[in-house]
């Protein structure tokens, strides 16, 4: 590779498979692979994904994990592992966000069924949310959570709780979505709130004492069980945090999301390390090591990523890389340098990349809403950036679709 001190010179041209997967063994070997993107709904990212992956499996990778809800997944996951059902409705249910409607997810799904037909369940690869279930302006009730606890306990290790429906109430209750931006609606901190906290802490102790019971016998239906025993601890603390007013609520908000989406990442790597590396694919905000910023209104939110939360886990078996975009982006940009050095996709080393930035290299500006476009201070959190040149015209918007 060139040693030249631009990023002309670095870039590696991303043409074909082959090309990709030399991009690939040059980033060090993880557990998990973190390919992010700088806003949802263009469809090169996806897209670059999916041929990522096939990569990726020839490599002996067995798991992808997508920014999804974890529990909605499951229904892809049976799905591209043999299950009956309808393509158009598994699009529909086992994706959160309207996901199921973004350009690539569609030709996911399928590659994955056609892949694993035949397969072993040890050389199948699986599909995962990482998500928690939760929506941009609202918030679930824990009793989803709670009661599939309760009821995986043995009634001997159940522990003593007063009318679980008389605190939970009406789902209602939970779901208002004026609490998101006015923290008076919202039920977190309310007596019930604050009851079932406890009563979440204790289904927690107990679920992890019932382990060397429960766990060895039903491997699967533990683990459904101790997803939703954090689910319902950190969807309370979700509602509480909406309860509270003050002026770092959304980061504070952001910051719980990350975390809940953190754990469940280090579960699947737990879950799948005897099977081969992750993939997980997600924006870029939620991947990186960097902090974490986005404008909410007023607010500048500010929280670490479930990426940098992995990471202090993982180490170095925690790899990351951004991709970004805009071939339209103005000198003296970090969009514009990378724009000037390639016409399609690039691949660029973020150490060497960071290097041949000038002191003064800024950031471009957003090609749409939702883009976040990468700034040389967040290279420090990745370990590679690919560059799509040409997105014009890709701009699906998915939750309309």
């Amino acid at each position: 590779m060139s040693t030249s001190t631009t990023p002309r010179g670095i870039g590696r041209e991303l043409d074909d498979a082959a090309a990709l997967g030399r991009a690939v063994d040059e980033l060090p070997a993880p557990a998990l692979l973190a390919l992010g993107e700088p806003t949802h709904g263009i469809a090169a990212f996806p897209l670059l994904r999916n041929e990522l992956l096939t990569v990726l499996v020839e490599r002996g990778y067995r798991s992808i994990a997508l920014e999804t809800d974890v529990f909605a997944a499951s229904v892809v996951d049976d799905y591209v592992t043999g299950g009956a059902g309808d393509l158009d409705e598994v699009l529909k249910t086992g994706f959160s966000h309207w996901f199921g409607n973004v350009p690539g997810n569609r030709e996911l799904v399928q590659w994955l069924r056609e892949h694993n037909a035949g397969r072993a369940p040890e050389d199948q690869v699986r599909f995962h949310g990482f998500d928690a279930p939760t929506e941009t302006t609202s918030a679930p009730s824990p009793r989803r959570s709670l009661t599939t606890v309760l009821e995986f306990l043995p009634a001997a290790l159940r522990p003593p709780i007063p009318d679980l429906d008389a605190l939970l109430g009406e789902d209602g209750d939970w779901t208002n979505e004026a609490a998101m931006y006015d923290a008076a609606a919202s039920i977190g901190g309310s007596d019930r709130a604050h009851a079932l906290r406890i009563v979440a802490d204790d289904l927690v102790s107990a679920l992890r004492r019932a382990a060397p019971m429960r766990q060895p016998a039903d491997p699967a239906g533990y683990r459904l069980a101790a997803a939703h025993a954090r689910t319902a601890v950190g969807l309370l603390r979700y509602h509480a945090a909406m309860a509270f007013a003050s002026p770092e609520r959304f980061g504070t908000l952001l910051g719980l999301r990350a975390e809940m989406m953190a754990d469940n990442l280090l579960a699947m790597v737990e879950q799948e390390r005897h099977r081969g590396p992750s993939l997980v694919f997600a924006h870029n905000v939620h991947l990186q090591r960097a902090v974490s910023t986005m404008q909410m209104g007023p607010e500048e939110a500010t929280w670490g990523s479930a990426g940098a939360l992995v990471a202090l886990t993982l180490g170095e078996r925690y790899v990351f890389v951004a991709t970004d975009a805009n071939p339209h982006s103005e000198p003296g940009t970090l969009q514009g340098e990378l724009a000037a050095a390639t016409t399609r996709r690039a691949f660029f080393p973020a150490p060497a990349l960071r290097a041949a930035l000038p002191a003064s290299t800024g950031a471009g500006e957003p090609i749409l809403p939702g883009h976040l476009p990468l700034t040389p201070a967040q290279l420090g959190g990745a370990d590679a950036v690919i560059f799509v040149a040409d997105t014009d015209g890709q701009r699906v918007d998915y939750w309309l679709a």
